[in-house]
């Protein structure tokens, strides 16, 4: 297992490196906390930088204000599992392993988020169904602008290694049974 960085690091190259995007697509920039016996990740979300479709948005003042569109926020919350699997579970995609969300059991946008103040996510694996070739965990999100809550989720994934199932990955996807644990 990879040591874990201390709080405040930046993303190493070797993790950017493994991303299964792009890392302009990550969102985030800082890890601020990573605790094992937690199961928890928590890292910074910049928001005062171009993000796609809330740069899109037609703002206005009053009827529509600029705001961190939310599905950027649900896209993050996909990125910030990828930072729990790398660091908590091992999990590396250059050896296979892929990720993808499964179901979205709950979520609340608790506010509008202005572009400017960075937003702390984090990241907690509620429940773990650790296989040999699949992992299916259950994350709570919370993410924090300015002190207030603004996004809670309740969500799950699948986490694939499409080398050791010898599936290609697109199939493997296309199979996604939650409780089925490889």
């Amino acid at each position: 297992m990879t040591a874990l960085p201390p709080p405040g690091s930046s993303f190493d190259e070797t993790f950017l490196a493994d991303l299964p995007y792009s890392p302009e697509v990550l969102f985030f920039d800082r890890i601020l906390e990573i605790d094992a016996e937690k199961s928890l990740v928590r890292c910074r979300m910049p928001t005062d930088v171009p993000l796609p479709l809330t740069t899109s948005q037609r703002a206005h003042p009053l009827r529509h204000p600029q705001h961190v569109a939310g599905a950027v926020m649900v896209h993050a919350t996909g990125m910030l599992g990828f930072v729990h699997a790398y660091y908590l579970l091992g999990v590396r995609h250059a050896d296979g392993w892929i990720g993808y969300g499964t179901h979205i059991h709950r979520v609340v946008f608790r506010k509008l988020v202005a572009p400017g103040s960075p937003i702390e996510a984090t990241c907690i694996a509620t429940r773990k169904r650790i296989g040999k070739t699949r992992h299916i965990l259950r994350y709570s999100f919370e993410f924090r602008h300015e002190g207030a809550v603004c996004y809670e989720g309740d969500q799950s994934a699948v986490w694939i290694n499409t080398v050791a199932e010898g599936t290609p990955a697109e199939s493997a996807a296309a199979g996604l049974d939650p409780t089925s644990v490889g």
